[in-house]
């Protein structure tokens, strides 16, 4: 049946399948949507399906259907990744890249979230492929999708105005899982769900005039009413009765007569399967353990049986419309099918057939998800027993690894069994323990990961399973806010157990790790020279290179720039050309920006930070990723370049391996917000907040603790501002640089409030910062607290001067502000009036409107308003709006370029386009590329080719 007359056939579905084919205008006229069909199996959701990938194809749009099933949901992407794959050309090898890059192995001490860098990996396969010709991306049986898949989704979902992409998924309303539902809402936002009911009596009677080529008799209607308005029954119960020799014309209907028309579905399913011969059904047994979709190969491996045996079977299956050709594999007509063959078997022959399967596979040398796709279902059944062949625990304690990093979930429900059928003590238990330990963690179960770690280390002796599980153990702590337990543990292994050198010197190292989190940056020091004296004796060269790292961290959050950059480029010469290095050598990047920034090094900061975020973003190091965008976003404050900032910071709303880089994130955006009045200030820093309570008291967070005064000093509230800014200030003495932003809004609240015994203690802690030191926004710290105390206009003058050598605009607007104040209450009318001219430039060059506002109403007071020449703040909608970085990224979508692209070109990380993407829509008030393109040629922008002065 063509598509066409496919579509004409659905019948009692024409209003929907006309919202789809709206979707597939849109979709050619340049403009992305999400759907979501919804219904019961056999409701007609597939079909829907097939005719709106025939209108697409027709269009000329590029289709790619993908399929879930219960035995792919443990494997992250494979559904996305084996459809992409089936487009000949579509991608080149992206899709074979990725798979190979969950199939791999951490390196040793790496915590990278692969399947989270495969998702962003697979992101930007999906930009490529949209930037060639529009796509529809159909995804059916969305309930069995794995996680990974449904947040890709809900990533596209998200991302469909800036794409010629149209998705679509298909999913029974069961079982109800939180990330479908979140997707359900996303899509639903722009009113994309599709809900098919039963069809109606009159709509059954066409159905089942259409499919008997006449008017239905009495006895069909009637036989049809068990059907309860399912398309896929009805459809199966005629061609039963037809094969059945009981369908007849009887007074000029057709008519169910004679024979034994089946009651059930199941029964007309079973009914078509009688029609095959015994060794037909025998293989497609052995099939329905693969899967809905399987290869000939990877079927004659399970069977055991050569690919010349099985054709005839199979040749068989395919006339009788049991299985169809899918090019490369072969399918099940209907997922049905497949279930009525698989669920006929007995749980427990099913189980062993799925075990003997598996070690086929093993055998033949088939790589680990599959499998493991195979051990999953005896792992059900077999798995209270403790039944576990020798070989599968061996299997497991040399694939365990690798099936960590590619499929966490699969490998938890394995090693739970296996744990639990070996006796503890007995080899290789406590290995395959620590596996478990470290798949729950990488699953995100961090409280069952914390719990069989720690119960391990009661037992565990062996030195290098010690250091995995508390290399597993001390993160999950740490998450929870149970750092001190962490260091306890881990003091008490050091101390209580016999541990070679080596070993010794990887747990001090993740000891000073959890001491700097903490705040302890002394301590934390201590234990990293330690680490680093054992390293060295050692010879571990990774303990080296991470306890250097560390020392450089620590020089830096303690003041000392110059130090950093010396322990940096130690570090950095250990790590050079070690593949278990890289991690820390994207780490070291980072560090050595944050200290080029720390000495105002601002242009050496930013290209050294914008480095190491595109070369994450080319690892496909998603923890990297994010650390370097907030590190850009940071320095990028610094300087004023305050959109940018929030573009770098505005990491969606996939969870992330670090909770200290959303607080710092979360943080800088509220700071930005509030000092322009945008409400979604209290969002961010309700966000800050919830991640800081997960990492504990002790740790300061600069960022976080800016957007609390604000939040508090806006609310009217200036004691309680102070307050916390003492508090955070009086835990950090030994976070110098850290503090060091919040020293001069301490000493203007206390001056504010009247309490001038807290001014004076932060104005000597401003003056020992500057002391002595040649680094320009050091220096302007000491005269800018002093000369708020003293209300002494030449210090906040001299201040100004310092922070405008630095290149930071907020703290340079604040003292200019001060000083304009501290003139005006002298008399100078004329010399406030400048001062405030300047600082007000400033505060509108950052689009601060609530300084702006409030720096207007002080200076009202003294009678000095804004003058004629002042600078205007900037548009808030239109092209005057967008800032350079948002005017360029407009001018390269109107030239055609996809985010991956443009991304290359501008060093920037696909997600800071696809967020300064959606900022030029909402700014510019379009709906998608297309528009942007159509409106950057009415105003004659240049294209990608030419220069934006030509």
């Amino acid at each position: 049946m063509t598509e066409a007359l496919l579509a004409d056939s659905l019948v009692g579905r024409q209003r929907q399948l006309g919202r789809a084919r709206g979707w597939v205008a849109d979709l050619t006229a340049g403009r992305g949507q999400a759907g979501l069909i919804e219904g019961e199996p056999g409701i007609g959701k597939s079909s829907l399906l097939r005719a709106l990938a025939g209108d697409a194809m027709a269009a000329r749009c590029r289709v790619i259907w993908a399929t879930c099933d219960e035995l792919s949901r443990a494997f992250p992407l494979l559904p996305l990744l084996e459809a992409v794959q089936a487009q000949a050309g579509l991608a080149g090898d992206g899709p074979a890249r990725i798979a190979e890059m969950l199939r791999a192995e951490s390196m040793p001490g790496n915590r990278t979230d692969v399947v989270a860098a495969a998702t962003e990996r697979f992101l930007a396969l999906m930009d490529d492929v949209c930037a060639r010709e529009p796509v529809l991306l159909m995804v059916d049986d969305l309930q069995w999708a794995d996680p990974a898949t449904v947040i890709v989704l809900g990533r596209l979902v998200r991302s469909v105005r800036q794409l010629p992409l149209l998705v679509v998924g298909a999913t029974r309303p069961v079982p109800l899982r939180e990330d479908l539902l979140a997707l359900r809402r996303a899509v639903d936002r722009d009113g994309g769900v599709v809900r098919l009911h039963s069809l109606s009596e009159t709509e059954t009677a066409e159905l089942l005039a259409r499919e008997v080529g006449g008017v239905p008799g009495t006895r069909l209607r009637a036989l049809a009413q068990g059907a309860a308005g399912n398309p896929l029954y009805l459809i199966e119960l005629v061609d039963a009765l037809r094969r059945g020799g009981a369908l007849a014309t009887e007074d000029g209907c057709m008519d169910a007569t004679g024979g034994s028309p089946p009651d059930s579905l199941a029964a007309a399913i079973a009914d078509r399967l009688q029609f095959l011969s015994a060794p037909a059904r025998e293989v497609l047994r052995v099939a329905a353990l693969l899967g809905e979709e399987f290869s000939v190969s990877e079927l004659a491996v399970a069977s055991g049986r050569p690919v010349t045996d099985l054709l005839p079977a199979l040749d068989e299956a395919l006339l009788a419309g049991v299985v169809a050709d899918k090019g490369k594999e072969l399918a099940f007509r209907h997922p049905l099918i497949r279930s009525a063959l698989y669920d006929v078997m007995p749980e427990a022959m099913r189980a062993a057939w799925h075990r003997d399967a598996a070690r086929a596979l093993t055998e033949d040398g088939a790589p680990v998800e599959q499998v493991a796709r195979q051990l999953l279902p005896a792992a059900d059944t077999f798995g209270d027993t403790g039944a576990m062949d020798e070989w599968m625990v061996r299997w497991l304690a040399d694939a365990g690894h690798q099936l960590v990093g590619q499929a966490p979930n699969a490998a938890v429900s394995l090693l739970r069994w296996a744990v639990g059928a070996i006796p503890a003590g007995a080899d290789p238990h406590d290995l395959l323990t620590c596996r478990l330990a470290d798949a729950l963690y990488s699953a995100g179960d961090t409280t069952a990961a914390a719990k069989v770690a720690g119960a391990a280390l009661d037992r565990v002796t062996q030195p290098d399973l010690l250091v995995d599980l508390h290399w597993t153990l001390a993160p999950c702590r740490t998450r929870e806010g149970r750092a001190e337990e962490a260091l306890a543990e881990l003091e008490r292994t050091l101390h209580a157990c016999d541990l070679e050198t080596r070993e010794r010197a990887r747990l001090l190292v993740l000891t000073a790790r959890i001491q700097r989190s903490l705040g302890r940056v002394s301590a934390a020091s201590e234990t990293a020279q330690e680490a680093l004296s054992l390293a060295t004796a050692s010879g571990d060269r990774w303990a080296r290179g991470w306890s250097l790292g560390m020392l450089s961290i620590l020089h830096g959050m303690r003041g000392d720039p110059t130090g950093a950059i010396a322990l940096f480029d130690r570090a950095r010469a250990v790590a050079e050309g070690d593949p278990a290095l890289v991690d820390l050598r994207l780490m070291l990047q980072l560090n050595h920006a944050a200290a080029l920034g720390d000495l105002d090094r601002y242009d050496a900061a930013i290209g050294t930070a914008e480095q190491a975020r595109q070369l994450a973003d080319d690892a496909g190091n998603v923890v990297r990723l994010v650390q370097a965008q907030v590190v850009v976003g940071e320095l990028l404050f610094d300087v004023g370049r305050w959109d940018d900032a929030l573009a770098e910071v505005d990491l969606g709303s996939d969870p992330l391996p670090d909770p200290s880089v959303e607080c710092n994130a979360h943080g800088l955006a509220a700071t930005i917000q509030f000092h322009r009045g945008d409400a979604t200030a209290a969002r961010h820093l309700s966000e800050a907040e919830r991640f800081a309570t997960r990492l504990g008291q002790g740790r300061l967070f600069a960022p976080l603790a800016m957007a609390r005064c604000l939040d508090r000093e806006q609310s009217d509230n200036p004691n309680e501002a102070l307050a916390g800014l003492m508090a955070e200030l009086s835990g950090t003495t030994e976070q110098m640089e850290e503090a060091a932003d919040l020293l001069a809004d301490a000493v203007r609240l206390a001056m504010t409030v009247g309490d001038d015994d807290a001014a004076r203690d932060v104005v000597r802690r401003a003056q020992a910062f500057s002391a002595a030191s040649e680094v320009p926004h050091r220096k302007a710290v000491g005269p800018h607290c002093r000369g708020l105390l003293d209300r002494d206009p030449t210090q906040l003058v001299a201040a100004a001067d310092h922070y405008r050598a630095a290149n930071r605009l907020l703290p340079r607007a604040q003292a200019l502000e001060a000083a304009a104040v501290a003139l005006a209450d002298g008399g100078d009318i004329a010399g406030a009036r400048a001062y405030f001219t300047d600082a007000f430039a400033l505060y509108s060059t950052l689009g601060a409107g609530w300084d702006l506002a409030r720096t207007q109403a002080t200076f009202r007071a003294y009678g000095i308003r804004r003058g004629p020449h002042s600078r205007h703040r900037r548009s808030q909608h239109g092209w005057d709006s967008l800032t350079p970085t948002e005017l360029r990224i407009a001018n390269l979508v109107a030239g055609g370029m996809s985010n991956p692209q443009i991304a290359a070109q501008l060093f920037l990380s696909r997600r800071t386009v696809q967020t300064h993407v959606s900022h030029v829509l909402a700014k510019l008030g379009l709906n998608s590329r297309i528009d942007i393109a159509r409106e950057a040629s009415q105003r004659n922008l240049t294209g990608p080719g030419q220069s934006e002065s030509s």
